[in-house]
């Protein structure tokens, strides 16, 4: 009986969990700049040297879809990626962008809940998410869930960053205000922004034992480099998703807001800004 209940306790933790996460950037304009931005080499060359022609890839989380594309001409020819996110809106850009390269053929497109997969057991040689597992109200099962989908011996691949192992040059205030301030906001919304430190334990309780990990990092170092990362910060801390909620969670106010956004674009034209992002990685062996 003991057993019993603590698995049914564990469940209805877990549906709460799920519940109340909530994605925080939202797909504002200014979000969707900076996942336009990524590649398979830059935020996915991890996983790149176990692709290969003729492979299943399930890619969750896919956004606009710039990283789904890049693995689907590395799994071409005789492969497929199938590219899933929570938001129908953002897929009619992927697949665009995906018609617009030529590997239209290569992938398709579902709105899907990492928590339960809508695919058979082994349906896949790799499945891969980038920067999802902090925003997800259970990472753990998320983990379970894509080892579920994956073939015996396939990969399990994600990357996440970590928020408090983010840091800069020169010092600014203003952004000392905004790290704090999206910790506080992401944790509330159910998430994990300083998901990078724990891909490796999570992927332990999911019942990995075959985890391999590693680090790489975003680095914003030349002038039109910082000005591009202070900018769409800027104006995601006043425009998108997660100004509302900073604001309807009584986290912060319109002032404060307003005040860190032009501490953001003040960095950005210092001629020394630097901003690195740590991100951490895993490949699970399933």
């Amino acid at each position: 009986m003991t057993d019993a209940r603590g698995t049914a306790a564990e469940e209805a933790t877990e549906a709460a969990a799920e519940e109340t996460a909530v994605y925080t950037h939202g797909h504002h304009e200014s979000v969707l700049r900076s996942h336009r931005w990524r590649t398979a080499e830059n935020s996915a060359a991890y996983l790149i040297g176990e692709l290969r022609p003729g492979m299943r890839v399930l890619d969750v989380g896919c956004g606009p879809g710039t990283i789904t594309v890049d693995l689907a001409g590395l799994v071409a020819p005789g492969g497929h990626v199938t590219a899933v996110d929570a938001a129908e809106d953002v897929l009619e850009q992927a697949r665009a962008y995906a018609a617009e390269r030529g590997l239209g053929d290569v992938v398709s497109f579902a709105t899907a809940d990492v928590h339960a997969l809508d695919f058979p057991d082994d349906s896949f040689d790799v499945v891969h998410a980038h920067q999802v597992l902090q925003h997800v109200g259970d990472p753990v099962r998320a983990l379970r869930e894509m080892r579920r989908v994956c073939r015996p011996g396939g990969i399990v691949a994600a990357r996440d960053a970590d928020y408090a192992a983010m840091t800069w040059y020169p010092a600014a205030p203003g952004l000392d205000d905004w790290l704090d301030l999206y910790r506080r906001v992401a944790r509330a919304n159910g998430g994990e922004p300083d998901a990078g430190r724990h891909l490796r334990a999570w992927a332990r309780r999911a019942g990995f034992t075959d985890v391999a990990s590693s680090a790489s990092a975003w680095c914003f170092a030349t002038p039109e480099e910082t000005a591009w990362w202070s900018a769409l910060w800027a104006d995601r801390t006043r425009a998108s998703a997660y100004a509302a909620i900073a604001t309807g969670g009584g986290h912060t106010t319109d002032a404060e807001l307003t005040a860190i956004a032009a501490a953001w674009r003040t960095w950005g034209t210092d001629p020394d800004a630097w901003f690195s992002v740590l991100n951490a990685e895993i490949l699970c062996r399933a």
